[in-house]
Order: structure tokens, then sequence, then C-alpha cells
């Protein structure tokens, strides 16, 4: 590794980042072998920033996940350590930053990004977001960029050499006083390009946090920050303290099966994680789901529902804890592959997966009614409670996916409160903040259940001490406050 590329090391400065960006049409081959785009062209004298490019350009392209596809990227180029540290950085830093990215470049550039070619937009994304966010040197960045664009749109070098030093011109501060909206004209366009978050999202959380748009920003600072990986000790199979004293790790502050790992790496390659002692889970994701297992609970208890339980980590943990109580657990998932995510994820434990739908309660056979005495609606949603682990969903969500996806909400909500046995519990959770998907479908869903029931506070199902939980019955969670997603949770009891 050259002095220089030490140096490269990118610097967090605190600043909010975005991800996204406009359609993006195929423009090159993908190589079968690899399915990288061929690169025309000398290539770029550093691996770490064509693997993040590679990365942001499928992003745009194809609609890939980063994580996954930067994951196949690093193992194809044979990147580790500190080199893939570098790759990722600059891959997540520049998909959350493109909106106001965009917006420099435009200025910059004196044209729209929408007009310039995709492979040099995206490599001036990357090359923008070196200069205005890290510590990486200007004259690296722009060299490295242009070096970048020669090898993905040979034609474009010149222009790329331009844009990057006119960004370098001026700092990342002055560029937001030159770009952003007037705060006291328009605090939400303000805190949009600040903070790198479109203005509907930022609307939905001010809402969720009572309008202090104060708070709101802490939130949208705390959502640029690269997340701290957080491991589920399962009960019966791993202790939280020795599992972080194994792992090199720290126990998480509020779960007792939460720890948070101080270091890089691969989780996957972790022996705990091989062996099924212990998976990857946000710890509000662990809090949520045993929140629903220590409702109290009158008559049985042993026939226990995860009515939408792909990938598994939660159904790993209510496996986990239900092999210790005697119970058993039924997993549903509708999709095929993740219902073989969940088989893998729950091997050895008390959990049966089917492959439906769980709105079909009452009309498969495995799915009676009135025959759960607790059940789990970890509902699909938005996603915004975890923005900081998808870099680029802020920018492909659409406040057009509400509808549909509210509707199914309300429908699994209604089904989970069919299955369960009056006096039993129903858990309904979302990773996401916003009042639809969370107060509006807690409160229509079990109007429309055709079942009398009554909120239970959740706060005391969560361990003691845990700050900021509200007034309740429901709890949100939220990176700023509790280090954890922004999960929401109702919990329900059926009473008749």
């Amino acid at each position: 590794m050259t002095s220089e590329h030490r140096a490269d090391r990118p610097h967090n400065t605190g600043r909010p980042r975005r991800p996204g960006g406009p359609g993006y049409g195929r423009t090159q081959d993908r190589d079968a072998r690899t399915g990288r785009a061929p690169r025309s062209g000398r290539p770029p004298a550093d691996p770490a920033r064509q693997a993040a490019y590679e990365a942001i350009a499928a992003v745009h392209r194809d609609d890939a996940y980063a994580n996954l596809v930067l994951a196949d990227i690093l193992r194809g180029m044979n990147l580790h350590g500190r080199d893939a540290a570098f790759a990722t950085e600059l891959a997540y830093g520049t998909l959350r930053a493109v909106g106001t990215l965009d917006l420099i470049i435009a200025a910059a550039a004196g044209r729209e990004v929408a007009r310039i070619d995709p492979p040099a937009r995206d490599a001036l994304r990357l090359g923008a977001y070196q200069l205005l966010f890290t510590r990486v040197p200007a004259h690296a960045a722009v060299n490295q960029t242009v070096d970048l664009v020669r090898s993905v749109a040979p034609g474009a070098a010149g222009f790329a050499n331009a844009v990057m030093r006119g960004i370098s011109e001026t700092s990342l501060d002055d560029w937001l006083t030159r770009i952003a909206p007037d705060p006291a004209e328009n605090p939400v366009g303000n805190l949009s390009v600040v903070h790198n978050h479109p203005e509907w999202i930022i609307r939905s959380f001010a809402e969720a946090l009572g309008g202090d748009l104060d708070d709101t920003a802490r939130l949208l600072i705390e959502d640029n920050q690269p997340p701290t990986v957080h491991l589920c000790a399962r009960p019966g199979r791993a202790d939280a303290v020795e599992l972080a004293d194994e792992v090199g790790g720290v126990p998480g502050a509020f779960s007792p099966y939460s720890v948070y790992l101080t270091h890089g790496g691969s989780p996957a390659e972790l022996a705990a994680i091989r062996e099924g002692r212990a998976h990857v889970q946000d710890e509000g994701s662990q809090l949520v789901a045993a929140a629903l297992l220590a409702a109290p609970l009158e008559g049985s208890d042993s026939r226990w529902l995860d009515l939408c339980a792909g990938p598994g980590g939660k159904a790993g943990l209510l496996g986990s804890i239900a092999a210790l109580r005697g119970a058993d657990v039924t997993a549903v998932e509708v999709a095929d592959h993740r219902a073989r995510l969940v088989e893998q994820a729950t091997q050895g434990l008390p959990v049966t997966v089917l492959p439906t739908d769980g709105r079909t309660v009452g009309r498969d056979p495995d799915l009676p009614e009135e025959s759960f005495d607790r059940v789990l609606v970890d509902a699909p949603c938005t996603g915004l409670g975890s923005l900081r682990r998808r870099p680029e969903s802020r920018w492909r969500r659409k406040p057009a996916d509400l509808p549909p996806l509210t509707r199914l909400q309300r429908e699994l909500l209604v089904a989970a409160l069919r299955a369960v046995r009056p006096g039993g519990v129903v858990a309904y959770v979302t990773c996401s903040p916003h009042m639809v998907e969370t107060q509006v479908t807690v409160t229509e869903g079990s109007r429309r259940s055709g079942v009398e029931v009554d909120f239970v506070d959740a706060r005391p199902l969560l361990p003691p001490g845990m700050p900021k939980l509200g007034p309740g019955p429901t709890v949100q969670l939220w990176p700023h406050r509790h280090g954890t997603d922004a999960m929401f949770l109702a919990v329900l009891r059926r009473t008749s």
C-alpha cells in the first residue's frame, strides 16, 4: 500500500450523506464472470476506488442493493482490510450524499446531472464525495477521478477534470451556503440539502418527533453515520458478555442479548455466527421481539407465531427462547427464497417454517384462527427506520410506496389478531417511524379486525432505564436517542 493511499483514508466529518439518483440507462454490457462493466482505456490506479465506483454504478444502473453488490465486488477484486474499508466508506458515503452531490456537480458543471453520461456522472459523484466529505487530498481526488472517467467514459475526461477542479475550489460549508434554501424561508428544504434526505422523509420524521426540527436534524445527522454492527447472542447458546470477549466487541446498551462489534471485517467469518450461537440483528429489532415475550399472559403459552419471518433474525431469537421455555414457533414467510433463509437461521430450534402468505389465517389449515398465544407481525414497510444501513434506500423510496404497503400492513395485523387466542398478545412492529405505517395502521387494523383488543403499555416490556420512550402505550425507538434502528412497537391483547 502506498503512503498516499494511507493518507487517503476518509474522515467522518459528521456531515450527512445521501443515496440514490436519477434513472440510469444501461450503457455497457456486463462481464459474464464478474458482473462488472468492462473497462476501456487504462484502468484507474486505485482498486478501492474502482470497487466503490462499480458498486455505485450497479446501484443506479441495475437497482442493485449496495451491501450485496459491494460484497461481491470486494471478493471478486480480492480486497481486504484497509482497502475494503476504504472502498466501503467511499461507496456508502457517496450513495448517502447523492442528493447534495448532484446539486454541487450541476453547479460546477453548468448543466443538470441528468445530462451527464451515467458512467461519468457516477465517477464525478465518487470524486466529489472524496473532495467534500473526506480527508483525501484534493490532488489525489481530482487525478484519480479523471483516471476513472478516462477508463469508463474516455471522451469525458477533460470535462471531468474541469468539474472536479471547480468543485475543489469551494469548501463544503461554502457550497452548502450557496445551494441550500434559506432555513428561515424553507427549513425543511435547507435540512434536505444540508443533511442529505428527501424532503418527504424529513417531514415524516418531524411529524413523528412532534414537529421538533432541531431534534429532527439530530436524527438526520445520526442517519448519516456508518452504523455499528449488532450481534444477537442466542439465549441458551451464548452469553452476551462472553460473546463480546470472544469477538472483541462490547455488550449492548439495552438488550441482554446484544453485542456491538467494535472492529471491521465480515461478521459471517465469526465462529459464533458460523456455529449458530449468534446472528446479526439490530438491537432495536431484538428489543421489540423480546417485548412480545415479556408481555404478561394468562393460560397457555406454548404456541408462538412469527407472521412475517424473513429473513429470520427475529425468528432465530424467538426460537432460541422458545427452546428454553418449551414453546414452539411457527414462522410464516411468503417469499420462497426468504423462507429458505428462515430455515437456515432457525436450524436446530423448535421452529416450523411455512412458505405461505400470512394473510391466509383461517383459510390455511396450518394457520387456524384463535390458536396462537403470542403473535409477532414484523410488517413489510418502507424501511425508513434503517436508512443508516441501506445507503441507497432513501432515494429509492417514494410517497407512492405507502398506500400498497399500509394496506398490506393492515391486512397482516387483522390476520394476526384473528390468529391469536382470546387473552393472547400481538406485537405489531415496523422498521419505520412514518405515522401512517405506525399509529394509523395499528388504529385501522385493530378496528377492522372484528375482534376486541386492548393496548398493552409497551414501555414496561422494554429493559429498565431506556430513555425517552414517550407517553405510551406504543413505543418508537430512534437512532439518535437509543442507538438502534427506528423500530416502532405496539402490543395488543385480544379480549374476545
